[in-house]
């Protein structure tokens, strides 16, 4: 082996596909390639970033927090690296919050034309969500049952804590209402009609639909008889609302599908897709450790040696093996570790989580500062799950199912957070959402575009709003920037895709 040279081994930094490669010292190595290719990402983001963080490293505590702290560059290993300088050419973006999107100002558009045109469909069954009114009622039951079928109108009227069920029912009653049954313990349902399905009871159809939603405070349920199916139960909203689901919603604005508006930016996260925490990978970094021989890192230490006397004393008490590699102990054990054993007072186990938190009552002190940071890491949101926005944000969809099953078949598509679909249902919703858009490249993307069909009736200013993203992406795909995503955070990009960027911004 040649121990005069860079070894660099799985270097995965941004567009870097495990990249193995010797570079050796003391001469004079070019890097080309085409724009794009990961020149910058090698160079700099790669070897001067490995190079001066691990220089800085051989400062103080207190002199390293005078310098710019750089990210440790994703690679498998990098060896024989030295300190090391760059003159580089600088992408002025920095900010986490600029992305592909936001540079070429598609994000602003695409924003406007969710809150116009996008269909909802809940997110626990995918059903269309959509306002009902008695005529459009009329029409979906008289279209889907047979001619003469018995259904029954029924709206459902909650008991209030201060009343019985027997007070409520009374006063329905004294309004005309004989046929109530009790739904469940809070809930009764009254009958508003009873009637035949069919075009000459159409105006009676709509009359007691509107009294129902009425009376139901925008509620109505419809009973259906047929000799073939036997009875089934059909719910109508005239609010955005899931009958199957009992979910509510609400109409959107274009600041809900914007991750720079604290309307639209997700809570825990705030707009950024991932959150800094513990990782507990750097909190056991040896997992063939036992509990005995130290597995817990920060225990190590002389500060810190009084937990790992607790722990082991506690882990004993608890039946859990002190000898045993961190690797083979059961998962209820190496939870009992990191979270600790629930109970409160001396005796008990608080869990390394409690240790942290501890530490972070602390941080006010700089070397405690210092070692928070050694086992932090960033992980993606787990409430938006990486798509940076409200959950709200994420049930609105562009595009037909033709368009879904064309442009997510092969990338899998984003399943909501609260979603009780898998993939494959989610492949069988009408159109893309604003996170799927974000994800396809640009060409994709591009062709999408090219081919929707939105709801008629467009008003002139939609069709102008397709129209300037439709000639946007035109020329990001004639620049050749067709492989880019929306999501593409801006501080990756080359100096010469940021160039052509900037040219397709002016041009449009």
């Amino acid at each position: 082996m040649n121990d005069n040279c860079i070894r660099i081994r799985g270097a995965r930094q941004n567009n870097l596909k495990n990249l193995d490669l010797d570079i050796e010292h003391g001469t004079l190595t070019v890097i080309t390639g085409v724009s794009g290719s990961g020149k910058s990402s090698l160079a700099f983001d790669t070897i001067y970033s490995e190079g001066q963080r691990r220089y800085v490293e051989t400062f103080s505590p207190y002199a390293r927090q005078f310098l710019d702290r750089m990210d440790r560059p994703a690679a498998e290993r990098i060896e024989g690296i030295p300190p090391a300088i760059a003159i580089d050419q600088t992408n002025p973006v920095r900010t986490s919050r600029s992305t592909v999107g936001t540079m070429t100002e598609l994000n602003d558009h695409l924003k406007l034309l969710y809150a116009r045109v996008a269909r909802l469909h809940c997110h626990g069954c995918g059903t269309h969500v959509r306002r009902d009114n008695p005529e459009s009622i009329a029409t979906t039951l008289l279209s889907e049952n047979a001619d003469e079928t018995r259904g029954v109108i029924a709206f459902r009227v909650p008991v209030p804590d201060n009343f019985s069920v027997e007070e409520v029912t009374t006063l329905l009653e004294r309004q005309g209402y004989t046929r109530i049954s009790q739904a469940d313990d809070s809930v009764l349902e009254v009958v508003q009609a009873r009637l035949r399905l069919g075009t000459r009871n159409r105006a009676r159809l709509v009359e007691a639909l509107e009294a129902a939603l009425k009376r139901g405070r925008g509620m109505v349920h419809v009973r259906i008889t047929d000799e073939r199916d036997g009875e089934r139960h059909q719910s109508f909203s005239s609010a955005l609302h899931c009958p199957s689901c009992d979910f509510d919603f609400h109409d959107p604005i274009p600041n809900l599908f914007s991750f720079n508006s604290p309307v639209g930016a997700c809570p825990e996260c705030r707009g950024f897709g991932r959150t800094m925490g513990i990782d507990y990978r750097l909190v056991v970094p040896d997992p063939s450790l036992t509990l005995e021989q130290g597995a817990v890192k920060p225990f190590r230490t002389d500060s810190y040696k009084g937990w790992q006397r607790a722990l082991v004393r506690r882990a004993e008490a608890a039946n859990i093996p002190t000898n045993t590699p961190w690797e083979r102990l059961k998962e209820k054990d190496r939870q009992w570790v990191i979270e600790g054993d629930g109970k409160k007072g001396r005796d008990s186990w608080h869990g390394v989580i409690r240790f942290f938190a501890w530490l972070e009552s602390k941080a006010y002190r700089m070397h405690v500062r210092v070692m928070l940071s050694r086992y932090r890491s960033y992980e993606v949101c787990r409430s938006c799950d990486g798509a940076r926005l409200v959950r709200d944000a994420l049930n609105w969809r562009l595009g037909s199912a033709a368009d879904t099953r064309q442009f997510l078949q092969d990338a899998a598509p984003f399943v909501h957070p609260d979603a009780r679909m898998s993939s494959d249902d989610q492949l069988k919703l009408a159109g893309l959402g604003i996170f799927d858009l974000m994800q396809l490249p640009l060409d994709q993307v591009h062709a999408f575009f090219k081919q929707i069909v939105l709801p008629a009736p467009l008003d002139e200013a939609t069709e102008i709003l397709l129209g300037e993203i439709r000639a946007r992406l035109d020329y990001l795909n004639e620049v050749g920037l067709g492989y880019l995503t929306l999501d593409r955070q801006s501080r990756t990009l080359s100096g010469g895709e940021v160039q052509r960027i900037n040219l397709t911004t002016a041009l449009g």
